[in-house]
């Protein structure tokens, strides 16, 4: 074959690759269009900073209104208040919950009173309490709340009232870019306690969210949240009382590549630093 030809050859396949790429790109950008989040979603807005603001997501079993306002980045109070939830912040499998403040596709089923005959599973609640308990259940009244009974360790509190949830070298920081860490990263062995780092009431004990394993969310007030992940064990359950220093769980490494407690403070669903709050050591 002439060189001439060759060279000719091979220009045009450049070309035609170059052309490739770009339409490769083009393909991947995004719509436009109206965001609807698909029920099966799991975990791919906690990537997020800010909150999803379009769409909506159907109430699954395990889920509760603190776990779904973590996970898509709400306040839980402002996400209850767009979709006319009030207190006790019931919400009930197949309910749908919108994050654009139009109403929802389908009728929100409201809380009704117990009755003495079953309900259809399609109305069993989802209160704060934990799986093995709502699926069992077949009333909408919320279980009372109680004092956990784990133990209880003197530990060092800010001046804000937080304390270290586990002791260890912190191997993460606090990232202000919302791809990246929304909290810190504590190096352990493998079953150390983790503790409590303020006073508060667990509002959501499991596995639901992806990327962080095992995973505790605490409510400390109407302001603050906090977040314990890739536990090996959790040892409270939903509903119950702890305080600053009670073991909550044992450290592990579910849905992590090695041992180490993941741990955020959220401030009205947003991520803030919480070597901020943390005293000094």
């Amino acid at each position: 074959m002439q060189p001439r030809k060759c060279s000719s050859i091979a220009r045009s396949l450049l070309a035609g690759l170059v052309i490739g790429v770009l339409l490769a790109g083009c393909a991947g950008s995004p719509s436009g269009g109206v965001q609807v989040v698909d029920r099966n979603y799991r975990g791919a807005a906690t990537q997020q900073r800010q909150p999803v603001t379009r769409g909506q997501y159907l109430v699954r079993r395990g889920d509760t209104l603190y776990s779904i306002a973590f996970r898509f980045g709400w306040d839980w109070k402002a996400l209850a208040a767009r979709n006319g939830i009030a207190s006790p912040y019931l919400i009930r499998i197949g309910q749908v919950i919108r994050f654009d403040g139009r109403r929802p596709t389908r009728r929100a089923v409201a809380a009704a009173p117990a009755v003495s005959r079953p309900a259809p599973a399609a109305r069993t609640v989802v209160p704060f309490k934990p799986a093995a308990v709502q699926a069992q259940t077949k009333s909408p009244v919320p279980i009372k709340t109680t004092q956990a009974t784990t133990p209880l360790h003197a530990v060092a509190r800010s001046a804000s009232g937080w304390a270290w949830p586990a002791t260890g070298v912190v191997i993460g920081r606090f990232s202000s870019n919302g791809s990246l860490n929304k909290g810190i990263d504590i190096a352990g062995d493998l079953g150390q306690p983790v503790l409590a780092a303020s006073d508060g009431s667990v509002v959501y004990a499991g596995s639901g969210l992806r990327g962080y394993g095992e995973l505790l969310i605490i409510k400390h007030s109407d302001t603050y949240v906090s977040a314990y992940g890739h536990n090996r064990r959790l040892l409270v359950q939903e509903g119950q009382q702890v305080k600053a220093g009670q073991t909550i769980a044992e450290m592990g490494s579910t849905g992590a590549d090695r041992v180490k407690l993941h741990f955020e403070i959220r401030r009205q669903g947003k991520p803030v630093d919480p070597m901020q709050y943390l005293p000094h050591r």
